[in-house]
């Protein structure tokens, strides 16, 4: 059966799976990025994972893959197939695509940003089904986001496009480590969120989980933490939506998790900042911790067909 790898590279752990033409999950798997043992072991533990991939669907689907996916945080230049820079995984100016060309027998390979190809999932057959113009946003230890536009994902001039996280919502405020003060994820991501919280309450063990709980129980302190948290996310996107103008806005990560403690006042916090702007759509993300994985799938399968959408022959 034709199908292809993709391989989601995470700070702690790599999900791959073999994805068939029609986006179904062919096989699984998991493990550990092993970030403890260096910046080159990572490397040859994600080239092994591929190989080991490739031999998995040679014995039981018939055939070797016909193309791979790899969707890895940090600096992407996804061009040229370089992992340019991840603080957490330690690596510098890797020439990931062509080592796992090599390690692939010649198939061909897409290098993506977790995030963007995270987006391209959720856009294409998540949350975003449908939009021609979508915005992915998630709030996890930080904020990212991905501009979806016609069935892609702008990554911009130098890869930087979507990076909400650093538009600045109160200025002068809370430093941030890429050198401004007052960035949205230091007010807004999950992270802030159990930070305050934990200020708040006394517990320094306290999460944004258990800050939604909270709320949910009309403790007014919980309540006034994660209205500050609203408060600065609607900020933000306001930002965003008055350059961008998207028809759906998908919000994801751990925040999200909360459900409607977190929409419902978003989206009123939204509507009311809002003045000549239309309104998107704004949904919680629909895939989870499998869009990065979905993402490299997608990104993969791109690469076997043409613009017209005829498959290329391999």
């Amino acid at each position: 059966m034709r199908h292809v790898i993709a391989l989601d590279v995470g700070g702690t752990g790599m999900k791959a799976a073999l994805v068939g033409a029609s986006g179904e999950l062919l096989h699984q798997a998991r493990r550990a990025t092993g970030r403890e043992r260096g910046p080159d072991a990572v490397v040859e533990g994600i080239l092994d994972f591929a190989a080991d991939l490739r031999a998995y669907g040679a014995e039981h689907l018939g055939e070797p893959a016909s193309a791979a996916g790899v969707a890895v945080p940090g600096i992407v230049d996804a061009e040229h197939g370089i992992a340019a820079y991840a603080a957490n995984l330690g690596w510098r100016d890797v020439p990931l695509r062509a080592l796992l060309t090599e390690r692939l027998a010649g198939v061909p390979v897409a290098l993506g940003h977790d995030v963007r190809t995270g987006g391209l999932a959720e856009g294409r057959i998540g949350a975003g089904r449908g939009a021609d113009r979508f915005l992915f946003v998630p709030l996890g230890t930080g904020i990212a986001g991905a501009i979806g536009i016609a069935g892609r994902v702008e990554a911009g001039a130098h890869g930087f496009a979507g990076e909400i996280g650093h538009i600045v919502v109160r200025p002068g405020g809370t430093p941030c480590p890429c050198g401004q003060h007052g960035c949205l994820e230091r007010y807004a991501s999950a992270a802030a969120v159990s930070e305050a919280w934990a200020a708040a309450c006394g517990d320094p063990d306290a999460d944004a989980a258990d800050c939604a709980k909270a709320v949910r129980s009309g403790d007014p302190r919980a309540v006034q933490v994660w209205q500050n948290a609203v408060d600065a996310l609607a900020d933000g996107l306001v930002t965003a939506l008055t350059l961008l103008d998207p028809r759906t806005l998908i919000i994801g990560g751990g925040l999200a998790e909360a459900g409607e403690t977190l929409f419902t006042p978003l989206r009123d916090a939204v509507r009311q900042r809002i003045t000549f702007q239309k309104l998107p759509t704004i949904v919680p993300a629909a895939l989870g911790d499998t869009a990065g994985c979905l993402g490299a799938g997608l990104l993969a399968w791109d690469l076997l067909t043409t613009t017209d959408g005829t498959e290329v022959a391999t």
